[in-house]
């Protein structure tokens, strides 16, 4: 088996780094434009002798898409996919401009760095080294690269999976964001989690409805207090404890690892022995709820009739009864809400084929690593494709020095990536690919 070869090597850093040059930043509700960017990829795809579609719902919001032929016809086919959009940075806030792509001792700047431009780019380097050594995968890949991650989907993966079905025939299984990254947990381990789950997405819009009048009289039904009172409430909720397969298995599989009993009736006690690593853990314990956005008046003397909150909500697989139920009593009689944005939690097995071979892939590159499951706090681009029943898993290799918060870099001031750790993703990213 030929190993990735030292162009591919080189061609990943330049390609994140003109990738992040391309400003596809995704401000929601439409404000974006990947084009430039599908472009780039696609023509780095057709330099492989791929043929890529690209394919739109809205002007500019373009999608790619592209297939490799296994060698096994039999096979099930794999996706791989990555979203090409990133969220809004503030330049006066960073050390480096956001979409300069600057290569600096040893590390590429700028948004899309880690979320997720250089998976992108891994893909593309991975594609074409495979076409100049004659490579091919044991079952066909469907590449896809992706608009619109950031905010809806529906300009996206959306609108591939309702649209473009037939482009992801045979596809049972799927790999994108967020997982193969080290977690250094502070005493010397260095743990790789791979994700398989997601918690599911619940954006909410809370309207609080009273009666008008002037700032100076008494008034009992105050929309600004009536909201006030339910965010107050919705922040404050302590959520119950709700243990996915997922999460049982990252968490016993974590309590091996330092010499624990598995205490999984005293969850709060077995995340305070772990450590530092608990952080891997303690965010999908639990369903979630954070108010982020107010909004009511337009004078200081004049009480509102209406006012309007948002909020970021987060369920657990098998959570979004207690979800609802739970915001309707939190919300009480005098505000309503709604879903402004909602998709599927989601479970993938940690039992299966796929999911030891992404072991095996990194335990050779990286064989000082402690590879464990664990479940995403937030959502990717497998909700939507999930619909074509792909199962997702969170598979985007990086080797980090200590000291390099890859988690915080996510949407985050000053995010970067380190060179060694793209040529570690190249060379984990070929070797699973092959054999998957």
């Amino acid at each position: 088996m030929a190993d990735i070869d030292a162009r591919a090597l080189d061609e990943v850093v330049t390609f994140t780094s003109d990738l992040i040059r391309i400003d596809t930043t995704n401000r929601g509700g439409g404000d974006c434009r990947e084009r430039p960017a599908a472009e780039y990829a696609a023509e780095r795809l057709a330099g492989a002798g791929l043929e890529p579609t690209l394919l739109e719902r809205t002007q500019g919001r373009t999608n790619v898409v592209a297939r490799i032929e296994g060698t096994d016809p039999s096979a099930d086919a794999l996706l791989v996919h990555g979203h090409l959009d990133v969220v809004p940075a503030q330049a006066e806030d960073w050390s480096v401009h956001p979409f300069s792509g600057e290569i600096r001792d040893g590390v590429v700047w700028g948004r899309g760095a880690v979320d997720m431009k250089n998976m992108d780019a891994m893909i593309l380097a991975v594609v074409r080294a495979w076409a100049r050594l004659g490579v091919r995968p044991r079952r066909d890949l469907v590449i896809a690269f992706t608009a619109d991650e950031e905010a809806s989907a529906e300009d996206g993966s959306g609108f591939l999976a309702d649209r473009h079905p037939g482009l992801f025939e045979g596809c049972t299984e799927g790999i994108s964001e967020s997982g193969a990254f080290t977690f250094h947990d502070g005493g010397g381990r260095k743990i790789y989690p791979i994700a398989a789950g997601e918690r599911g997405t619940a954006w909410l819009k809370l309207t609080a409805h009273g009666r008008a009048g002037h700032g100076s009289k008494v008034n009992h039904e105050n929309a600004v207090t009536r909201l006030a009172a339910a965010i107050t409430r919705i922040g404050e909720h302590e959520w119950p404890l709700r243990l996915t397969p997922t999460v049982r298995a990252a968490l016993t599989e974590l309590a091996a690892l330092y010499g624990l009993e598995p205490d999984l009736d005293d969850i709060d006690l077995l995340l305070a022995k772990l450590g530092p690593a608990s952080r891997l853990v303690e965010p999908v314990v639990r369903n979630s709820a954070n108010p982020t956005m107010l909004n009511a008046g337009y004078k200081v003397n004049v009480i509102p009739g209406e006012a309007v909150a948002h909020v970021d909500g987060r369920y657990l697989p098998g959570g979004e009864e207690e979800f609802r139920t739970t915001l309707d009593r939190l919300t009480g009689p005098d505000v309503d809400w709604e879903f402004l944005h909602r998709e599927v939690a989601l479970q993938a097995p940690v039992d299966s084929l796929t999911y030891a071979r992404m072991r095996a892939a990194v335990a050779e590159f990286a064989p000082e690593g402690h590879v464990v499951p664990y479940c995403m706090s937030g959502g990717t681009d497998a909700k939507q494709f999930s619909r074509l029943g792909i199962t997702g898993y969170g598979f985007a290799p990086l080797k980090l020095p200590e000291g390099f918060d890859y988690q915080a870099l996510f949407h985050g001031v000053d995010e970067r990536v380190p060179v060694d750790a793209l040529h570690f993703g190249v060379r984990v990213l070929d070797r699973f690919l092959r054999t998957a």
